[in-house]
């Protein structure tokens, strides 16, 4: 299945990408194309934010429920982001591997300052 990215009013060329990508780099390529809404970035951001709570909260009372809470909480926010506001399928759907290891690795991004949550022109990366 070959996919398009979203539609980009800055008149900038779309990659395509054919689904299963197999190799992760161009991925992540890929799934940042589907996180171009600063919004849908933000509750990205809360959502794992919150999943890194749980886990660690998991940890600490050793209690596996807490690791539930955590992954319904951050699939909950990332959703609403997809289906609110950037109006595409999450990638999770897609290949829920690379996109479960790509939900940090932007997370990684956003806190090294390489992806902004306040303007997409403040990216230090191409998405």
């Amino acid at each position: 299945m070959i996919v398009n990215a979203p539609i980009n009013f800055n008149h900038e060329a779309q990659p395509e990408f054919e689904l299963p990508i197999k190799n992760y780099q161009e991925f992540y390529r890929f799934y940042l194309t589907e996180h171009r809404n600063i919004m849908s970035r933000r509750l990205h951001v809360v959502g794992s934010s919150i999943g890194i709570y749980f886990f660690s909260k998991a940890v600490r009372k050793k209690q596996a429920k807490y690791v539930l809470y955590g992954l319904v909480a951050g699939y909950a926010n990332a959703w609403v982001g997809h289906f609110v506001f950037e109006k595409n399928k999450p990638a999770s759907f897609k290949q829920p591997f690379y996109s479960f290891i790509s939900d940090w690795r932007m997370l990684s991004d956003v806190a090294r300052g390489r992806l902004s949550l306040v303007d997409r022109k403040l990216d230090k990366i191409d998405s």
